[in-house]
């Protein structure tokens, strides 16, 4: 079974949420039957943040380049990232390896629009708006995006969750809730810091988590769906 290269560390519990989604996704009766992966697991790669909210940080894009090419060199068949803010750099990690590489976005539309989904609501960072991340996908697939109209709160649980801090479950919900009052039909977790907090919605709102549609298309990739 071909390794998948993960992309990891953006952050660090993010990609330990996938690889124990991975885990808990095939009924393995013993180690081997497990999904191969080679993890990168890289919190230096310049933050996200940084450089697309405040202006101020390095670029990513040659770091994540060099980890695509050191993920082929050490054996990966196929290239995976779960942070959906850096997949505005995904032409460099396409550019760097011809493995083909799982766009964690492009999956995420896909799923939402067989859903019957047509106006999310983004649990994002602002990165994701200010970068129009998701638009070209949602496009094709004749989604629409709605977001917070104020970005402070979403912004506030990422870096608690970033410093290993618990932040208050209710106020995941709060914007949740919000976002249906603006006319979203669905919530889209569309960052995977928020994924370690998405168990916290309250029921009665479909949801759908990007982390989720990545684990699904790993799992394919891998012959384990």
């Amino acid at each position: 079974m071909t390794p998948i290269g993960i992309l990891g560390g953006m952050g660090p519990e993010a990609t330990l949420l996938l690889m124990q989604k991975l885990l808990d996704a095939v009924p393995a009766r013993d180690d081997a039957d497990h999904v191969p992966l080679i993890v990168h697991q890289n919190p230096q790669v310049p933050s996200r943040i940084k450089a697309l909210i405040d202006g101020t940080g390095d670029d990513p894009g040659p770091v994540l380049a060099r980890m695509a090419r050191d993920l082929q060199a050490a054996g990966a068949g196929v290239l995976a990232m779960p942070c959906n803010t850096a997949h505005h750099y995904a032409r460099h990690i396409t550019q760097a390896s011809d493995l083909p590489f799982l766009d964690m976005v492009e999956l995420t539309a896909a799923h939402l629009a067989g859903a019957g989904v047509r106006r999310v609501g983004m649990l994002a960072s602002p990165a994701v708006r200010l970068t129009d991340a998701f638009g070209p996908g949602f496009a094709r697939h004749g989604l629409s995006a709605l977001f917070p109209e104020d970005d402070a709160p979403v912004l506030a649980l990422i870096r608690a969750v970033k410093a290993g801090q618990s932040p208050d479950p209710a106020a995941l919900a709060g914007i949740a809730r919000s976002l249906m009052d603006q006319g979203a039909d669905h919530i889209l977790v569309a960052c995977t810091e928020l994924s370690l907090l998405a168990e916290t919605l309250p029921e009665g709102i479909a949801w759908t988590d990007s982390l989720d549609c990545l684990t699904r298309a790993i799992l394919r990739s891998a012959g384990k769906a």
